[in-house]
């Protein structure tokens, strides 16, 4: 057992596959044998199960008892090494989604979906005389049908964790097998996979169907939002790093950029912005402690982490100059993710919305500081 803990073992192993990281020895490789390889990072659907491989082989997988803050700081992680794979929808979403319903929790990458379905009881209780003819089943096993939209690396995921609405109302938790699934492909803006689901009378038995309470449908949203601040705050980080470098390494009439007083002023608020997503994030995680406590906290970090992801891209960029648009620089790994993220399993306004109608109902605007400071 390695004296490491276990976000130094899964920090390595991310390095690894850092896209950025080119003279890499393990970019040599081609994924296969639980390293990585530009082979691999071209090719999403094979990038995933390689970074488990990789993750499992340094003992750096973690397990379903992991301290949540140890989890977050991984997605960070993730999220600073534009890692090619779910860390983030496995990691803080999938997982803990599956265990409050008591579903088994497959070992491999998996991602999340949610949207209408026609879900219809497999087995009709015929002599039922609640509601119409299919209103109730003789077990929970369904069969479904229709189409999920955007869902996050399923081409990567050995299973899909989805949430809809039952036969019999009210929601619905399925876990269903990447193979029971017809892919089709599609991207956001940094080419990061956001599939298409195509379900054609899809049987899923009953022990891996849990009619789930409307909370649980609720948590699943602030998880998915904690995971894209999570993803944001690190590559925030990534973009901090990489200007700094930038500044200082290049010179202008004499000196480097970093010397110059609209240079500095600048990189003081892009730390100042990357800071503010860090410590909402790092809040976020902290209520993760306690049940029931995460809620608000995580709505916050991903209104904070989505608002703060224009002034961060454009102060980086700004102090790049063109050259962090072309394919050469790391740094458009980071800003087109934040591009993406933000928008995704929410955006800024949304979260907005949440957090002033939790505020109005908790008794008005003088409830907005000790409600965000938890004083």
């Amino acid at each position: 057992m390695s004296t490491q803990s276990l976000f130094e073992r899964a920090a390595a192993v991310l390095a690894a596959a850092d896209e950025t990281d080119a003279t890499s020895e393990t970019n040599k490789a081609d994924g296969t044998d639980g390293t990585f390889g530009t082979g691999a990072l071209g090719r999403p659907a094979a990038s995933a199960p390689s970074l488990w491989r990789a993750l499992r082989a340094a003992d750096a997988l973690p397990s379903l008892d992991t301290d949540p803050a140890v989890l977050v700081d991984l997605v960070c992680e993730a999220g600073r090494r534009a890692t090619p794979a779910p860390l983030a929808e496995t990691l803080l979403v999938a997982r803990p989604l599956l265990a409050a319903a008591q579903l088994p929790v497959p070992d491999g990458p998996l991602t999340v979906a949610s949207g209408p379905l026609d879900v219809r009881f497999a087995h009709v209780d015929t002599g039922s005389r609640v509601g119409p003819l299919g209103a109730g089943g003789t077990d929970d096993a369904v069969r479904v049908s229709g189409t999920l939209s955007r869902v996050p690396w399923a081409r990567g995921a050995d299973a899909v964790v989805v949430l809809t609405e039952g036969p019999s109302s009210g929601p619905m938790l399925l876990l269903l097998d990447a193979g029971q699934c017809r892919q089709v492909a599609g991207t956001n803006l940094a080419g990061e996979p956001r599939d298409e689901l195509v379900l054609i009378d899809v049987a899923v038995p009953a022990e891996r169907v849990r009619r789930v309470p409307a909370a649980l449908v609720e948590e699943a949203r602030w998880r998915a939002g904690l995971a894209r601040a999570a993803l944001i705050a690190g590559a925030a980080r990534r973009c901090v790093e990489l200007t700094v470098a930038h500044t200082s390494s290049r010179v202008q009439f004499g000196r480097p950029l970093s010397h110059f007083q609209a240079v500095k002023q600048e990189e003081a608020k892009l730390v100042e912005e990357a800071a503010l997503i860090g410590a909402a994030v790092g809040a976020a995680t902290a209520a993760l402690a306690e049940p029931g406590a995460a809620e608000f906290p995580a709505w916050i970090a991903a209104a904070q982490a989505s608002a703060s992801v224009a002034e961060i891209a454009r102060i980086a960029h700004q102090l790049h100059g063109a050259i962090g648009f072309t394919e050469l620089s790391p740094l458009r790994l980071a800003t087109t993710r934040m591009w993406s993220w933000r928008d995704e399993d929410g955006g800024e306004h949304a979260w907005q919305r949440r957090i002033g109608r939790r505020v109005v109902a908790a008794g008005g605007g003088d409830r907005l500081w000790p409600l965000v400071t938890g004083s």
